[in-house]
């Protein structure tokens, strides 16, 4: 059986995410999404609220599970016994840091994979960052973010 990891810090999930998570959904027995903590970064969501912004999003897709970490990813591939880790590629910035990081953890965990994965469509440069953006400008958000989450995001103030 095969298993992906999608992670990232989902800040929050966006319609692009879930473009990718359908993806590596059709190409996997089973896609863990990691939503993942890093210290050194400042949320606006908290861990919970980013986790259930997640299983929001990803509700119709029956073999997509979404669990939070603060470890790294590295040990957490071997914890699940994952067959890849899955990445969005929007640009060659992207396309850029992604390498790295994927030489990074296969020199640190020689079992780790990771599966580059183009972005496509019309999500294919939709951000966290963009969301953010709209929330603090209250623009609209239903082409960013899925619908069922709408109502999380206009909970918070800026």
């Amino acid at each position: 059986m095969s298993l992906a990891i999608v992670p990232g810090s989902f800040d929050p999930m966006t319609l692009g995410h879930l473009e990718l998570i359908g993806i590596a959904a059709r190409r996997y027995d089973e896609v863990v999404v990691a939503v993942m903590q890093n210290a050194e970064k400042n949320y606006l969501f908290t861990t919970e609220e980013r986790v259930e912004i997640a299983r929001r999003t990803v509700a119709a897709l029956p073999n997509v599970r979404v669990i939070s970490d603060d470890g790294m990813l590295i040990d957490l591939f071997d914890r699940l016994g994952a067959t890849a880790v899955c990445k969005g590629v929007r640009n060659e910035t992207d396309l850029a840091y992604e390498t790295y990081m994927a030489n990074w953890n296969q020199e640190h965990n020689p079992r780790f994979v990771t599966e580059l994965i183009p972005s496509e469509g019309c999500y294919a440069n939709v951000s966290s960052t963009d969301v953010r953006n709209a929330m603090k400008n209250r623009e609209e958000l239903s082409a960013l973010v899925h619908p069922d989450v709408i109502s999380i995001l206009s909970r918070k103030n800026f």
